[in-house]
């Protein structure tokens, strides 16, 4: 009975800390009355950081913020949000501390772990607790780099065509990143801020290099680097584009058919794990049966 209240009580809290955290319609209604009738983006942020902030200070580590290679793998990953930090660092270190209570409880007990071997367990689920943040931080990275990836080709077709249809680089920047907003809406975004941050003032060189930091991905640091020399020596940038972008859809088709080769291999667990006992059951089970129905009477009697 124990794990079933442990179950109910922890299902409770986190059903508390919803309605906490999350604003109701009338809060969301009320927000966006006093900001004269624009909703307030990040709400939801504020409240959690509200929550988790205390716990921050124990993991956050000492030194500026923006000399910190976490910050660079917040914008690869597209959180930009000013409390982010605070929410990753309290759920670090708060995790650890809900996780090793529940372990503690629903593992220990006669039928369960006992000694060393539950003090192991309970450290093991609170070292997940603690580096969970990091692998979902890891997994919106990967996801958003592939994302940008499948559809910077396209992207720089549609780029070559505007500069070929006699558009500036900066006005090609601003038309692709409006046609890509609804079929890539991270690249767009890149895309958009780099071209507000030409707009400020801001040289070429830095804008693109900015761009390439921000996204992690290597295409774009090659762009960035095809398109800085281009403007040093003067060379055509239609002809650029088109050779990067054959070479880009040559490194999209062969990553797809390498993709496509690793599907036998990772198809091999699944037949022999649960389709090959199937087959095996349906063929040869009549079989058997026979030959247990045939066989069976002769042992008994020759016994």
């Amino acid at each position: 009975m124990l794990p079933i209240f442990v179950f109910l009580a922890v299902t409770c809290a986190c059903i508390g800390i919803f309605y906490l955290i999350i604003p109701g319609r009338t809060d969301q209604r009320l927000q966006s009355l006093a900001n004269g009738g624009v909703a307030q983006a990040g709400t939801w942020q504020a409240q959690v950081a509200r929550v988790v902030g205390p716990f921050a200070r124990l993991s956050a580590p000492p030194g500026e913020w923006e000399d910190s290679p976490l910050r660079v793998k917040f914008m690869n990953a597209g959180i930009r949000h000013a409390k982010a930090p605070r929410i990753f660092f309290g759920l670090k270190t708060l995790l650890p501390l809900v996780f090793a209570p529940l372990a503690f409880l629903l593992l220990r007990g006669p039928d369960g772990a006992t000694g060393i071997a539950l003090w192991l367990l309970v450290l093991g689920v609170a070292l997940a607790g603690c580096y969970l943040p990091n692998l979902v931080l890891h997994l919106a990275i990967r996801r958003r780099r592939r994302e940008i990836f499948n559809h910077f080709p396209d992207a720089a077709d549609l780029m070559l065509v505007c500069v070929e249809a006699g558009l500036g680089l900066d006005s090609a920047l601003t038309r692709v990143a409006e046609e890509l907003a609804g079929k890539s809406p991270a690249l767009a975004e890149e895309l958009h801020l780099g071209n507000l941050e030409m707009r400020a003032g801001s040289t070429r060189e830095k804008t693109l290099r900015n761009l390439a930091l921000r996204t992690g991905v290597e295409e774009l640091r090659s762009f960035a680097t095809l398109l800085t020399q281009s403007d040093k020596f003067g060379t055509s940038i239609g002809d650029s584009l088109r050779v990067f972008s054959d070479d880009l859809r040559h490194k999209r088709q062969v990553m797809a058919e390498e993709h496509a080769a690793k599907v036998p291999t990772k198809m091999l667990f699944p037949l022999v794990l649960f389709i090959f006992p199937s087959i095996i059951m349906v063929v040869l089970g009549p079989a058997l049966i026979r030959i247990i129905r045939k066989v069976g009477p002769i042992l008994t009697n020759g016994g």
